[in-house]
């Protein structure tokens, strides 16, 4: 009874019109002002995607993979004395951190280093206030600025994956949702959602589960969710402008010396938003993305940083990367 209420209530939301959303001049563009790569990415991303020069922001922020609290609090106060007060999510310009001792540096700049959003670990942690709202930004997120970090050590793949937002505008793809079985029991667990995802897509995406191993090359993929620690496949796979991919494991958002696959994997063949965990969060699924609430944001014709984020319940442990106002779902008229 609660997945039938939940599918219904999303497909009322995805028949509404869009509410008022993310846009170029509500986001800030935070950078490392000590890393030439980063500072060069942030001018070529507000350029190409015209945010207003005032939402440019330097840091002095320390190149290392974990930052601790009071790191975070320094350049957080920094930042929100510096950002104009139209300003309602953040992309993040760096490689490193990417985490805020047990959280991920995307929710901590979002929210201010809170232990309830990581320290519980392997049990629930704090829940998002935007999970599956409607618009952007209620009433009662005063103070939240959900952001998405663009690894910029790369400059070729970090330009890449912003050119590939831009290509996505008001594309409407007919593209795939790719909807993967792993024989991994332990990541497998969102499995148990696809039902309610190709509910939701059905007449507006072709959908098609598959189950490893894969043999014949997916194409022209514009959603690809599975569950494993390293992906086997991911070199057979075309993606498309605006296409979202990631594999529930551990350590997804460990972007450096990791044991699993991390998140810019899916960067480097070619999808423009992915996610991944910086602590183990277990097989927690809300503390990954919900494939159909993902859908239904998405296919709205909301930007990959809403749908992201509106997708996961408890985000603490949770790094969202790629390029925040990919829309391909806008309409042209939107552009």
């Amino acid at each position: 009874m609660l997945r039938l209420t939940l599918l219904l209530a999303l497909v009322l939301a995805a028949a509404i019109a869009r509410a008022d959303g993310l846009t170029a001049d509500r986001l800030g563009v935070i950078y490392n002002r000590n890393a030439p790569s980063s500072v060069r990415i942030a001018q070529y991303y507000a350029v190409h995607r015209h945010v207003p020069a005032e939402n440019l922001i330097g840091l002095d922020v320390p190149d290392r993979a974990v930052i601790n609290r009071g790191e975070l609090k320094r350049l957080r106060e920094e930042m929100l004395d510096k950002l104009p007060s139209r300003v309602q999510s953040l992309l993040l310009v760096w490689t490193r951190p990417f985490a805020v001792e047990c959280m991920s540096v995307t929710t901590a700049f979002a929210a201010g280093y809170q232990p309830g959003f990581c320290e519980p670990g392997c049990g629930e942690t704090t829940t998002s206030e935007i999970y599956n709202t409607r618009g952007w930004l209620p009433d009662d997120t005063v103070g939240w600025l959900p952001a998405m970090l663009l690894p910029s050590q790369d400059e070729a793949l970090a330009q890449a994956v912003i050119d590939r937002g831009i290509d996505a505008d008001a594309s409407q793809p007919a593209g795939t949702v790719y909807l993967v079985r792993t024989q991994d029991s332990k990541r497998n667990v969102r499995a148990e959602e696809y039902a309610d995802a190709e509910a939701l897509a059905k007449g507006r995406l072709a959908v098609r589960e598959l189950v490893t191993p894969i043999i014949r090359a997916p194409h022209d993929a514009i959603v690809y969710f599975t569950g494993i620690a390293r992906v086997a496949e991911l070199q057979k796979i075309d993606f498309l402008p605006g296409a979202a991919a990631d594999h529930l494991t551990s350590l997804g958002g460990v972007l450096e010396n990791s044991i699993q696959m991390p998140a810019t994997e899916w960067l480097h063949q070619g999808a423009t938003g992915s996610y991944g965990t910086v602590s183990e969060p277990c097989a927690q699924l809300s503390k990954f993305p919900h494939a159909a609430v993902f859908l239904s944001h998405y296919l709205r014709g909301e930007t990959l940083l809403e749908a992201y984020w509106k997708s996961v319940k408890m985000p603490g442990q949770g790094l969202f990367i790629g390029e925040p106002l990919a829309r391909p779902f806008a309409r042209r008229t939107d552009r």
